[in-house]
């Protein structure tokens, strides 16, 4: 039976950003039935599984979340030196079996809709047609279609940078399953209008597909930015993987074209390839490697620019976050922030694969030094626009219940 007027169960096997602030909404309102994860501890746990689960709790009481331990833990355990395959298949084992309990776990409840993402509702969704449960699903990245095709342009492009593009190989049967969910499904939440545009038009006319960006994070640190004066350098940010999925040839090759010692680029995420293979495109630049959410923000404020000029996003969370610190953005539509950008205001947005285009904004910004304080006061109001609350409250809004 129902338990008073909760009537959305939830999964993910990770409970990322976007998946909290869905969580917190539902658990506020009472609406959160059951929430099935990986590994998760909520409030008022026992001790064991509060030690367990500690990076991944949640502001809602522990019997509200059902687990699948495993082969999450295994993933885990398997610590940085893996290959990217591995970790990639691993990954995909802990959707798959959480998609399974899920399924299996369904008849035991009775809620209305089960909300679930990518690469983990097939099974769940084929037991909730079974049951009569709506079917919600979450496409926070474009199509696979659009992903494979533009990935594919890549490696013809670039060859030297097809070994960052993991996402283009993906096996058939995980491309099918993707398919399926999009077929069973009774709602398609897109966090883009890249996202949005990338679901064929066949879908499209037959499910409701709706777009709810992001919210931006609460930014209290007391860190005050300063502004650079003429005789220092430009200092552009890149955050992310280290792929040609995120632009960084691009990137690259831009500033070898601006021929400038004005423009200082750091460099923060994980290398796909040795670093050599990085400094043999371009050597200029300051690494930074995966760090905290604030050691990241700490990053941020010592900065002028972010650059992610990427080539496949669904909403680059990284975008608001650095707008939130009063960065201005410099992006391409495929990030998923067309709505942020205000030319010359909070930044520009250029066409994928365009390094000449990239140069030329740079060189903007280096030649409108005295507007970066008035461009990043711009930044930190419009990332204010986007919350998180809006964000969740879009989704759960989307089914009419009694």
């Amino acid at each position: 039976m129902m338990n008073g007027s909760r009537d959305y169960i939830v999964s993910h096997p990770t409970g990322n950003t976007f998946v909290r602030a869905l969580l917190n909404e539902l658990s506020k309102s009472d609406r959160l039935y059951k929430y099935f994860t990986t590994i998760g501890v909520g409030q008022k746990a026992n001790l064991i599984l509060k030690y367990i689960g500690k990076r991944r709790e949640y502001d809602f009481n522990d019997d509200l979340i059902s687990r699948q331990w495993m082969p999450e833990a295994l993933r885990l355990c398997g610590g940085l030196k893996q290959s990217q395959e591995k970790k990639r298949r691993l990954a995909d084992r802990s959707y798959e079996s959480l998609d399974l309990s899920v399924s299996k776990q369904l008849p035991l409840y009775s809620p209305k809709v089960i909300h679930s993402y990518e690469d983990g509702s097939f099974l769940t969704f084929l037991k909730a047609k079974e049951l009569g449960i709506q079917c919600s699903y979450e496409l926070p990245i474009a199509h696979w279609k659009t992903v494979r095709r533009l990935l594919a342009e890549e490696a013809d492009r670039l060859p030297d940078w097809e070994p960052t593009l993991e996402s283009s190989r993906e096996p058939e049967e995980k491309l099918a399953r993707k398919e399926q969910e999009l077929l069973l499904s009774d709602c398609i939440t897109c966090p883009s209008k890249f996202v949005y545009d990338s679901i064929p038009v066949e879908i499209k006319k037959k499910k409701s597909c709706h777009i709810s960006p992001f919210g931006s994070p609460m930014i209290n640190d007391k860190l005050e930015k300063t502004f650079k004066d003429k005789n220092k350098p430009l200092k552009v940010l890149f955050v992310g993987s280290m792929s040609q999925r995120k632009g960084l040839a691009d990137l690259f090759s831009a500033l070898k074209l601006l021929k400038t010692n004005h423009i200082k680029l750091t460099v923060l995420g994980s290398p796909s390839m040795p670093m050599s293979f990085y400094r043999k495109q371009f050597s200029d630049f300051s690494y930074l490697p995966p760090c905290s959410n604030k050691e990241v923000r700490n990053e941020m404020f010592k900065h002028d620019l972010l650059a992610l000029p990427s080539i496949i996003e669904g909403r680059a969370l990284v975008q608001q976050e650095a707008m939130s610190t009063g960065l201005p953005i410099l992006i391409t539509p495929n990030t998923g922030g067309e709505d942020l950008v205000e030319d010359t205001k909070t930044g520009f947005i250029v066409p994928i694969r365009s390094p000449e285009k990239i140069a030329e904004k740079i060189e903007w910004f280096l030649k409108n030094q005295a507007l970066l304080k008035e461009i990043s006061l711009n930044s930190i109001a419009k990332a204010k626009e986007f919350t998180w609350g809006n964000y969740a409250k879009e989704i759960v809004n989307l089914f009419q219940l009694s």
